[in-house]
């Protein structure tokens, strides 16, 4: 065993004593193995849901051999927990000769990974977790999701431009509601706006009545919302529950507040919401009228954010092989996804060169029916938006 190889597996906790470490057996050179870490149960089943559907709708459809490699896609189960996460990402690296790490539904899940990224020199693919600064956690982490000032900051400049001046922000106090609330309050208040209440709501909270009294009485003309998946139905039922919608009170959220899947769930109470996000399954293209036709065909239902990266992911993966030759070298691979560009379900995206994100379009929906069915509905455009927490707001 090389020294190189004896002080990785001692420094992230996978050797054992003496002459019983068993080495893996030799890597077929023919079979890229990607590593698809995901919370396929727990309490983010359906992150991890989306996640595995969107991976496996792109190699059903691209094929699983690229650059003369055959691909094998490797799934494992990490509960939403990090510890779980890193173990597992340990495994795969050391016994299991996977080349490329991928999915990562939480940020905390994300970060876990990073210093073995780093050591190893494996590419870590972020499908979802969106907190700004996971990217800077390693230089062999691309992400190509989005972050939460990504999407704030433009529907913080709608917000002003359309004639609001008064907001009090409500967010769920973890990394992605802080990231959130950052973004918009602080565009905000530098366009000219007032922040009269910035509320903070314990992650645990499904009784918001409170916290929306509370922003009530401070008498905005809007309310910015941050929640996680699945909490928005929830909240904006409660403030109808308790006639605040008939107050004037404009309701601007984070687009997955009303995400896709989840919207499906709810009634009236979201209609007319505003949110900003990257993609929407009623996005109007090509492109993305095929994904949700065999998204729906593949797996029933209609395909969210999550997916949507999930299969952006695969893709760039799968295009750094192409220009690797098939080669696995980590600093090569990522090195290939710098300054990539494709033209994706969301609309155009480029992975910045500079700070491995995504540059994307921006668009400010509004909760309609259409056909019957919930949808966001695009109705204006941010074209080409960096991380504006790294291109300074």
């Amino acid at each position: 065993m090389s020294l190189n190889r004896r002080s990785f597996l001692a420094s992230t906790g996978l050797a054992l004593a003496g002459s019983a470490m068993a080495l893996p057996a030799r890597a077929d050179d023919n079979v890229v193995k990607i590593g698809l870490i995901a919370p396929m149960t727990g309490p983010f089943t359906s992150t991890g849901r989306m996640l595995e559907e969107g991976a496996r709708l792109y190699i059903k459809q691209a094929g699983d051999t690229v650059a003369g490699k055959k691909i094998e896609l490797v799934l494992r189960d990490d509960t939403g927990v990090a510890d779980v996460t890193k173990r597992i990402a340990q495994e795969m690296v050391a016994n299991d000769g996977v080349k490329i790490l991928t999915g990562f539904g939480l940020t905390p899940l994300a970060l876990a990974v990073a210093p073995l990224a780093t050591q190893a020199k494996v590419p870590e693919i972020v499908m979802m977790a969106a907190t700004s600064v996971v990217t800077e956690r390693s230089p062999f982490i691309v992400r190509p999701a989005f972050t939460q000032a990504q999407t704030t900051v433009p529907l913080a400049d709608w917000a002003y431009d359309n004639g609001i001046r008064k907001v009090v922000s409500i967010v769920a106090d973890y990394a992605p509601g802080l990231d959130s609330e950052a973004g918009f309050n602080t565009r905000f208040k530098a366009k000219g706006g007032e922040v009269l209440e910035a509320i903070r709501v314990p992650l645990s909270t499904r009784d918001f009545a409170p916290f929306l009294q509370r922003a009530v009485d401070a008498k905005p003309e809007a309310l910015f919302v941050f929640v996680p998946t699945g909490l928005g139905a929830a909240l904006m039922k409660q403030f109808v529950e308790r006639g605040l919608d008939k107050s004037g009170i404009k309701v601007l959220g984070e687009g997955s507040v009303t995400e896709d899947d989840i919207l499906t769930q709810m009634d009236d109470s979201v209609l007319g919401m505003i949110t900003a996000h990257h993609y929407s399954a009623a996005h109007r293209s090509a492109e993305n009228a095929a994904f949700v036709a065999a998204f729906r065909k593949a797996y029933g239902h209609r395909p969210n954010h999550i997916a949507v990266q999930a299969y952006d992911g695969m893709h760039l993966i799968y295009e750094a092989l192409k220009k690797t030759g098939g080669a696995t070298d980590g600093a090569a691979l990522v090195a290939a996804m710098k300054g990539l560009s494709w033209e994706s379900p969301r609309g155009p995206v480029t992975i910045d060169p500079n700070t491995r994100e995504p540059i994307q379009n921006i668009y400010i929906r509004r909760v309609e029916r259409v056909d019957g069915e919930l949808y966001n509905v695009e109705f204006a455009t941010v074209p080409n938006v960096k991380d504006p927490s790294k291109a300074g707001l």
